[in-house]
């Protein structure tokens, strides 16, 4: 890991990156784009299908009025213009997973254009520019079997499963962005979490990931610090975590730096990102979009959205992440620094729900961007993703205030939770973490620790309190960090300096 942190500060010394980014959102309707096929995810292969979205001759397409409207309240959640005419285009391309060769898009003639997004990173304020958000068709799904790496390559043979062809498809394009410096890797992320929050706020997708309903396409180019042109882009495709966002730009950054050194040429490609390896390889070169024929859509009428009812469907917008996170810092007396900090690790929802749960907002705090994200880091996982609920990290921090647990038993609990061994609760019980206050319980250790270090004992005799910290590690060693610590200290005090 040194080796490569090394080699990107090398590279952000001598070269200046543009990325961009376009994601794709599976909508969350209960049908498909253009037919009434289900959209439910993990059916058995090849059952959600009619003759439209197989695309058998004599099958006519029917635009899905509410996936029309999730994708104009996308655009106006991202501050687009929306367009008050505009129309579908045929975008012409031979993949096996895409039954009709060719996918009903959208081409210069988009619904949304011209939006923007602000991501908060190290106290910047980044303005991410959005080119468009466009409506078009999912393909479906090729299914490479009998070799290695789940890819064609050393494949024995190719299944093409149609569940997923037609399924509403919203992809929103960046503008290139420049001028992000040593930040760009975050920068990528950061957008992608900020659209992931937003899209899950208006419940226009359920953004998952990993089941394939949140996809970015991250296009990363390098020149030269001092150059005004702009270097070759690559796409690198379907980076498919947020994690993956930020580590793809900087893998790809690397490898062109790499290239550029050597004398050699960046080709303009599309590239593969290995989720295990964190480096991508090459794909197939990359189109431009003449090489798509794309055409206006035939069998289907232009779309004119009313002025009045895309007003109606401004005012049906809820709080956004950007308005919550202001309001949030305000309740619980974030400066922008700890603010920035919480949203960036993900964890403003886990402590929005734990202190729902019970928990103060700044106990909520210490254990998700402290011993939980540490946790998550050595795990490679999303804070998310940790098996613990914000219920049970409020119950446990509820254990750390009423006295029942400190800080070190906490942390043990914590890792009992973490292993499936219930709550903090059930764990501390099981695992018998509870503090020990009982005096007559305590007293045999702290006469122990006093009479094995005479004298530090004089010395607390004499005056010298602070002295009685280490008899009191002492007992808290004795009792495997159990004792409650007030307690032995007053046990100690009372026994050395009483009359």
């Amino acid at each position: 890991m040194s080796a490569v942190l090394s080699a990107y500060d090398d590279v952000i010394t001598r070269y200046a990156p543009v990325i961009g980014l376009e994601t794709h959102v599976e909508l969350g309707t209960l049908s498909k784009m253009f037919c009434g096929c289900s959209t439910s995810f993990g059916g058995e292969p090849n059952t959600q299908v009619c003759p439209v979205c197989l695309g058998l001759p004599g099958a006519l397409p029917v635009a899905n009025a509410g996936a029309i409207e999730a994708t104009i309240r996308i655009g106006l959640a991202l501050n687009c213009s929306i367009a008050s005419w505009c129309r579908f285009a045929r975008k012409n391309y031979f993949y096996p997973d895409m039954p009709k060769n060719f996918q009903i898009s959208q081409y210069d003639e988009p619904l949304c254009t011209d939006g923007w997004v602000d991501v908060r990173l190290a106290g910047v304020v980044h303005r991410i520019e959005i080119e468009r958000v466009h409506l078009e068709e999912d393909t479906g799904k090729s299914l490479h079997v009998g070799g290695a790496t789940g890819r064609i390559h050393g494949a024995t043979h190719s299944l093409v499963d149609f569940n997923r062809a037609g399924i509403p498809l919203v992809e929103i394009v960046t503008k290139p962005v420049a001028g992000t410096g040593a930040q760009a890797p975050e920068v990528a992320r950061a957008y992608v979490t900020e659209l992931r929050d937003i899209l899950r706020t208006l419940g226009v997708s359920d953004v998952r990931m990993e089941q394939g309903s949140l996809r970015c396409d991250v296009n990363t180019s390098l020149s030269t610090v001092d150059s005004e042109v702009w270097g070759t882009r690559t796409e690198t495709k379907n980076v498919n975590s947020l994690r993956s966002v930020e580590r793809a730009v900087r893998s790809e950054m690397i490898r062109q730096a790499a290239v550029l050194d050597a004398g050699e040429r960046v080709i303009q490609e599309t590239r593969h990102f290995h989720e295990n390896s964190g480096e991508s390889t090459a794909g197939r070169s990359k189109e431009e979009a003449t090489d798509y024929r794309y055409f206006p859509e035939p069998d289907l009428v232009p779309l004119a959205p009313a002025a009045e009812w895309i007003e109606q469907l401004r005012g049906t917008l809820p709080e956004l992440p950007s308005t919550r996170r202001q309001r949030l810092q305000a309740s619980w007396n974030l400066s922008d620094p700890e603010m920035d900090a919480l949203a960036n690790a993900g964890a403003l929802d886990l402590i929005e729900a734990t202190v729902a749960a019970g928990a103060p907002a700044e106990d909520a705090r210490k254990w998700w961007l402290g011993d939980l994200s540490r946790r998550a880091n050595e795990a490679g996982l999303e804070l998310g993703e940790l098996p613990v609920t914000p219920a049970q990290v409020a119950q446990l921090a509820g254990l750390v205030t009423a006295g029942r647990v400190n800080d070190k038993l906490a942390r043990q609990a914590l890792s009992g939770v973490l292993a499936g061994e219930g709550s903090p609760e059930e764990v501390v019980a099981a695992r018998g973490l509870e503090v020990v206050s009982d005096t007559g319980a305590l007293g045999t250790a702290v006469d122990e620790a006093i009479a094995a270090a005479p004298d530090i004992a004089a010395k607390v005799r004499g005056g010298k309190t602070a002295a009685a910290g280490a008899l009191v590690g002492a007992v808290m060693t004795a009792t495997r960090g159990q004792a409650d610590a007030r307690v032995v200290r007053e046990l100690i005090l009372a026994r050395l300096t009483r009359n």
